[in-house]
């Protein structure tokens, strides 16, 4: 039998041809993962972050940016835009609950802490709230943040990393 139950994630760095099928990604992952916590108006101003391709591209390539693939296709992307924030971490709703938001943040954590970060930060959505802490962040404040003439509401959350062993 050749069928897999669980297909293996696998990651690399984001290429440039990768920037339309990530802007894709960033708005199924918006539209159907967070209808719970947001409004369809602040969901579609969210998603329209993505609108322009050119700008969503260069403020990934301007990132450490991971793609997670299975089979070789990507389904979620993770960034860190600074040695200890973690920008934007999504997953396309098809391949949730698979492992891949966790293979993600679990490599960017790594890196991060490669290169001496003592912490992790992100601005969690209310609908990652739960995935995050279970990763063992932990909430600091509240945020609002404007998007397209909505108002959308986000955590703050930290990691102390491990200490690596300088070589």
């Amino acid at each position: 039998m050749s069928a897999t139950a669980h297909p293996a994630i696998a990651m690399r760095p984001m290429l440039p041809a990768d920037i339309p099928l990530l802007a894709e990604i960033f708005r199924a992952s918006i539209e159907e993962l967070t209808a719970d916590d947001y409004s369809e108006a602040q969901r579609e101003a969210w998603a329209a972050t993505a609108d322009d391709e050119a700008e969503f591209g260069e403020r990934l390539a301007k990132q450490l940016t991971l793609v997670g693939t299975m089979e070789g296709s990507p389904v979620g992307f993770a960034s860190l835009k600074a040695p200890d924030v973690l920008d934007m971490l999504y997953v396309h709703p098809a391949a949730g609950a698979h492992g891949v938001a966790t293979a993600l943040v679990s490599a960017l954590e790594k890196l991060a802490a490669a290169r001496g970060a003592a912490r992790l930060t992100a601005d969690v959505s209310d609908s990652a709230l739960e995935f995050f802490r279970k990763r063992g962040f932990v909430a600091q404040m509240r945020n609002s943040q404007p998007r397209g003439g909505e108002w959308l509401a986000n955590t703050t959350m930290e990691k102390q990393l491990p200490a690596t062993e300088k070589a």
